[in-house]
Formats: C-alpha cells, sequence, structure tokens
C-alpha cells in the first residue's frame, strides 16, 4: 500500500501537469489566431522555394533590400520609422523572413543563413531586382553576407548592423535554442515558452535596448504576433544556428566584393563591437566602420538616422566603385580601417 499511494500522488502530478500544459497550449493558439487578425498582413506575398514570403515594397530609386533579425519581423523597421524614412529615397523592399511576421517556414529542411540567402536571391530575381543596398539587422545580417557571396549581381553594397559574425560563446544562444528541440521543442513552444517570454517581456526588451530608454515608438512593435509558438519556434532554430552560421562564414569574409559599411552599438549587450564589428572590418578589405555612441543593439530603433546615414553612405561608396570600374580604374579605397 505504501509504494501505490505515492506512485498515484505521482500519476495525479504528471496528470494535472499535463492538463496545464495542454491548456496553455490551446489558449496561446487562440491567441495566436487573434493576433494574426489584429496585425494582419500589410504587404503582399511571393512563393519561391515552397515558402511563401510577405514583403513590403515602398518608394522608388535605386533599391534596398532590409533583412530583420531573430524574433523580429518586417514590422520591426516600420516602427522604428527606418522603413518610412528609406522609401523617401529609396525603392525599399523589406521581407518577414521564413518563419517570421506573415512568411512560412517549412519543416523538413535547416533554414540556415546560406539557405534563407538562396530564397531571398529567388524572391529578389521574380520581383525583378538586381544590384540593390542590403542592409541585414543581427540574424539578418548573416543573410546579407551570404546573399553577397553567393549572388554578387544581385547586391550593390551591404550595410551590416550589429551582426554576429564570429563564433564566440553565447550562453543566452544556448538557453534560447531549448524549444528547437524536435518534438519537446514544439511542446515548449506551445505552451511553456510563450508564457515565460510574456513574463520577461520588459526584461527581454531592456537587453536588446541596452543602456538606451525604449523608445516609445517601439509600442507599434507587433508582441503578440512575436509570441506566437510559430515564431517562438522559429527563433530557437536561429538561435541554435547562430554560432554555425558565423562558424561556416567567417572565412568568407575577405570575399565580399562589394562596398561594405559596418554599423555597431556601442552598449550593444548582444553581441562585443569588439569582437564582431572591429575584427569584421579588419577582415573586409575597404569597408567602413560606424560605431555609434549609447546604442544597444536595436540601432535602427534608437540611432535610426544614423542607420540611414550608413545606408546613404552605402549607396555613394558603390556608385564610386562602378565609376571608378567604368574608367578603367582597378577599384576605390573604400575607406580606412579602424
Amino acid at each position: 500500500m505504501s509504494t501505490r499511494v505515492p506512485d498515484r500522488r505521482a500519476a495525479r502530478i504528471i496528470g494535472t501537469a499535463a492538463a496545464v500544459v495542454a491548456m496553455s497550449a490551446v489558449v496561446h493558439a487562440w491567441l495566436a489566431r487573434r493576433a494574426e487578425r489584429r496585425h494582419p498582413p500589410v504587404g503582399r506575398f511571393i512563393t519561391v522555394g515552397g515558402v511563401r514570403l510577405h514583403y513590403v515594397e515602398c518608394g522608388t530609386g535605386q533599391p534596398l533590400v532590409l533583412l530583420h533579425g531573430n524574433g523580429a519581423m518586417l514590422a520591426d523597421f516600420a516602427a522604428s520609422g527606418l522603413l518610412d524614412l528609406a522609401a523617401a529615397r529609396y525603392r525599399v523592399v523589406a521581407f518577414d523572413r521564413p518563419g517570421f511576421g506573415h512568411s512560412t517556414r517549412p519543416r523538413g529542411r535547416i533554414w540556415t543563413a546560406a539557405a534563407q540567402a538562396e530564397l531571398i536571391a529567388a524572391a529578389l530575381r521574380e520581383l525583378g531586382i538586381e544590384r540593390a543596398i542590403v542592409l541585414g539587422h543581427s540574424w539578418g545580417a548573416s543573410v546579407a553576407i551570404r546573399l553577397a557571396l553567393a549572388h554578387p549581381p544581385l547586391v550593390r553594397s551591404l550595410v551590416l548592423a550589429c551582426g554576429y559574425y564570429y563564433p564566440t560563446f553565447r550562453p543566452d544562444a544556448l538557453g534560447a535554442s531549448i524549444p528547437a528541440v524536435p518534438i519537446v521543442g514544439d511542446v515548449l513552444s506551445a505552451s511553456v515558452v510563450p508564457v515565460l517570454c510574456r513574463v520577461l517581456w520588459r526584461s527581454i526588451v531592456g537587453r536588446i535596448f541596452g543602456q538606451v530608454t525604449v523608445p516609445a515608438t517601439f509600442a507599434a512593435f507587433p508582441k503578440e504576433l512575436a509570441l506566437r509558438p510559430s515564431q517562438l519556434h522559429a527563433m530557437a532554430a536561429e538561435s541554435f544556428l547562430v554560432i554555425q552560421a558565423a562558424a561556416a562564414a567567417r572565412r568568407r569574409y575577405g570575399g565580399l566584393a562589394v562596398p561594405v559599411v559596418i554599423v555597431a552599438g556601442e552598449g550593444d549587450l548582444l553581441v562585443g563591437v569588439d569582437s564582431h564589428a572591429v575584427r569584421l572590418h579588419h577582415d573586409v578589405p575597404g569597408s567602413r566602420l560606424r560605431r555609434l555612441p549609447g546604442a544597444g543593439h536595436m540601432v535602427h530603433h534608437t540611432a535610426t538616422a544614423q542607420v540611414m546615414a550608413a545606408i546613404d553612405e552605402a549607396a555613394g561608396m558603390a556608385a564610386a566603385q562602378r565609376g571608378l570600374a567604368g574608367c578603367g580604374g582597378a577599384g576605390p579605397d573604400r575607406g580606412t580601417r579602424a
């Protein structure tokens, strides 16, 4: 009898826990559907490689492609004001990367930075876009680099903001990748992780912004879309892949043949400036480094004008490079090293 009571108690505990997890999953599935109703797609869709990509296109002029970071979506660029600012002088195309915002992320393949670059390349060709300035923020910078390396005709110049370029230790990424574990990760993403993220949201936002006050405009970021189980699962997968992406690309940075402007927030708590931005600047000949005092990881929100200036700078560098090439020159000196 003494063994049966603990067994029954354990069974009740397990049963209760399972019921709570199941109820949480049901609630968060409902919240996800409500978030999608409240924040419907604002752009168009294009299907390439079996992926339905959501994108926004606005403005006229030289093409400018915006690639967001892990856990974000194209709405992040809209909330920051960078999208509208850039559209005043460029033809801006901002994508929801696979699994984020309103874009799908088919299972059965590993969405590395290189795989996503191939997807974006196919989308750009479908849209008739060539020689675009490409801005990648955070994880999007890894995709932008891969795009420039694999498809030089599609990329005029690069603006790399707060990217993770070298395989340094990232305990935060390791912890965040747990929901990517098969089966178990699906359960966690559907039930436990959304609760944790809601509880820790202010702390998470504070960390990505660093010592800078979170701007009031960030309230326009669709938090509820970001907390959907599907997006949390995609975020976990990219957290798992972040070190691999850096390790796979690190020896190829010197082969970038387009002008590169590197933007880094001096107060970035996620990516060390010296370990990544400065190091990349020395590995990419002719690159230019713009260090933004006080700015954290979200430079497009807190230093929007400076990021816009970096885009204009990259456009000017590309024009100068093309002009020299047309005159038979060997190519410009695209900036001094820091």
